[in-house]
């Protein structure tokens, strides 16, 4: 039996930015239960890198918590908008994917997705199947749809529009592209990231102009990487990704700060905003430590993509090396490369360069005349040292290697 519809919008309501307009999704809930309908709630993804980070799967979650409700979600990967290159957010034009980039990454989207979604509620679609077919005239029609100033009104435009940087045509049929998948699929929900506002809205205005009931647009927050400032992105090196391992997920959500992990709490678990605010109650209080909050959640997260015993045993490396100063349990081994001995000693620079403790021979200099460098458990400064015999253990922050001599 369905949730009452005020439960439906409470649960729903976590975690979104934005809903246009409540009162329509409401009434959309009310009218497809009387048809004995579920909601069609769509999100689109362009496959432009082959693997998820959880910025992604702030929308994934939400789109996990219609299905909850009973609705059916719709996971439309975006075969042939890729090929445009959405202009979202960007200064400049996205270069577009070629259609071998697509479909490796779309492989790999489909082996990564379902480990948040439930496949027997996911309908996976590619809007290359309405896209494609369209012939020449049929996109002069949709184009005689929307304006150019309309088109302008979107601020990435409407900003390198007033500073003269090119904007191309193609970019501008992005908008209407991503506005007709929702016209192909007669969507009651489309959801979408808070940069995604205003082609979300298109989808709503085209919808009425072909004869639909106008979607309810949904919108999520760009969640924060690491470092609290800019979003989560794989090229920014502030991700996490969910293909990770264990150790290596609940290593990196150990690292933001206290403040963030708030958010990522709102955005990232189940966990209700009535008992997020007991939370920061109690830390403020002083009868919960951060740390403490901050190391659940990391199991949280961990559990999510692995187990909750993969997550208890991060927790438990993460506390035995980082917290009580241990050496781990998995610490590569590699022999000495070629070129480390001297002849009074070990070359500390070429040992970390060589075996991938620093990108470069420059990189390495950096490290060692910060202090970065501990050789069997004594920090080292000196270029040259003594050749110990038999094993070295080398760590540079986090990382550690065996070196058999």
């Amino acid at each position: 039996m369905a949730l009452p519809v005020e439960e439906q919008l409470t649960y729903l309501r976590k975690g979104l930015a934005e809903i246009i307009r409540e009162e329509d999704l409401r009434d959309r809930i009310l009218l497809r239960e009387k048809q004995g309908k579920p909601l069609r709630v769509k999100a689109g993804f362009d496959p432009t890198a082959p693997d998820l980070h959880l910025g992604h799967t702030v929308l994934l979650r939400k789109m996990k918590h219609f299905q909850d409700l009973g609705h059916r979600v719709i996971f439309l990967i975006g075969s042939a908008t890729a090929m445009i290159g959405d202009p979202s957010g960007r200064n400049t034009t996205r270069p577009p994917l070629t259609m071998e980039e697509i479909e490796a990454n779309t492989e790999t989207y489909k082996s990564q997705v379902f480990r948040i979604l439930d496949p027997d509620k996911t309908e996976i679609r590619y809007n290359s199947e309405w896209l494609t077919p369209m012939a020449f005239q049929d996109i002069i029609r949709l184009c005689g749809r929307y304006t150019v100033a309309r088109l302008l009104e979107r601020d990435d435009f409407n900003n390198r529009f007033a500073k003269g940087i090119p904007i191309s045509v193609h970019e501008l049929l992005y908008p209407l592209a991503q506005g007709y998948d929702s016209v192909a699929l007669e969507c009651d929900v489309e959801m979408g990231g808070t940069d995604q506002k205003f082609n979300l809205l298109v989808g709503r205005e085209l919808q009425k102009d072909y004869g639909q009931p106008s979607q309810i647009v949904a919108t999520v927050p760009i969640l924060e990487g690491l470092d609290g400032e800019k979003k989560m992105s794989k090229s920014l090196g502030n991700y996490i990704g969910i293909t990770e391992a264990p150790e290596v997920m609940y290593r990196k959500v150990m690292q933001i700060s206290d403040s963030l992990m708030f958010r990522y709490y709102e955005l990232l678990t189940d966990v209700s905003m009535s008992e997020i605010s007991a939370m920061q109650e109690r830390i403020a209080r002083g009868d919960l430590h951060p740390m403490s909050a901050k190391m659940e959640l990391g199991k949280l997260i961990v559990a999510d993509f692995h187990s909750a015993a993969d997550a208890a045993r991060a927790a438990e490396e993460f506390n035995r090396v980082v917290r009580q100063k241990e050496v781990p349990s998995d610490i590569p081994v590699v022999a000495l490369p070629d070129g480390v001995r001297v002849p009074n000693g070990l070359n500390v620079e070429k040992l970390l360069a060589r075996t991938g403790l620093a990108d470069s021979g420059s990189d390495a200099s950096r490290k060692r005349k910060a202090g970065s460098v501990e050789i069997n458990g004594v920090r080292v400064t000196d270029l040259v040292i003594p050749d110990p015999g038999g094993e070295l253990l080398v760590q540079v922050g986090k990382q550690w290697r065996r070196v058999t001599l």
